[in-house]
């Protein structure tokens, strides 16, 4: 069990958007969600979500105000009617005064596939493939994170099989897209997910078995 919380590392610097929501309640300590708006070096936002314990909120999650956040990517299920739905927070541990010298969003991550990868083409031919890492937490608790990988990644990592130990390196991002419901209305949702930018395959002795691509 991994309990040094390295497998699973975010660091995001952005601003505060809306004031903190009560979420929920784990043996008297509190938490609250908040949305962090992170810019990315296109100039476009990623609303990332962000939950936050009592005794780290303060007076610094307020809104419009720039701060530096570092924590672990995690997820849960919610039930939703009869369904339940992946849902994925950043998990804050720690939190900073705003550096704005620094990367805004980055990720590193440690797991293992957990369902066969999903290779695509955009209609413009930009290859694609969707990945589900399991990362494992402590109490023997695993989050599970979708990644999507790109170019020649993508083509590497389509051929990866389930059960696989991969590192991941990228960032958080937020995507919107259009689903339609079965009523034939169309709605838009948010997804998140990391963008992968370097992924490498874990040989079972912990050594790199492929180079980062």
């Amino acid at each position: 069990m991994n309990t040094n919380f390295s497998n699973n590392v975010v660091t995001l610097s952005g601003m505060v958007v809306g004031e903190p929501a009560f979420s929920h309640e784990v043996f008297g300590e509190k938490f609250y969600e908040v949305t962090l708006s992170v810019k990315r070096l296109s100039g476009m936002d990623d609303l990332l979500p962000i939950s936050v314990s009592e005794h780290l909120l303060g007076d610094r999650f307020t809104d419009g105000a720039y701060l530096t956040i570092k924590g672990q990517f995690r997820s849960y299920n919610k039930t939703v009617g009869e369904r339940s739905k992946l849902m994925l927070t950043v998990f804050v541990r720690d939190v900073f005064d705003y550096d704005e010298t620094a990367n805004p969003n980055t990720m590193e991550l440690s797991g293992y596939i957990c369902k066969p990868p999903v290779y695509r083409t955009t209609p413009f031919n930009r290859e694609i493939c969707d990945l589900l890492i399991a990362v494992n937490r402590q109490y023997n608790k695993s989050d599970y994170i979708p990644c999507i990988v790109w170019g020649r990644n993508a083509r590497f990592a389509s051929n990866l099989a389930v059960g696989e130990h991969v590192n991941i390196v990228g960032r958080a991002q937020s995507r919107n897209y259009q689903k339609k419901l079965p009523d034939e209305t169309v709605v838009t949702r948010t997804a998140y997910e990391v963008s992968v930018s370097k992924i490498s395959v874990v040989a079972d002795d912990n050594t790199l078995a492929v180079k980062e691509l």
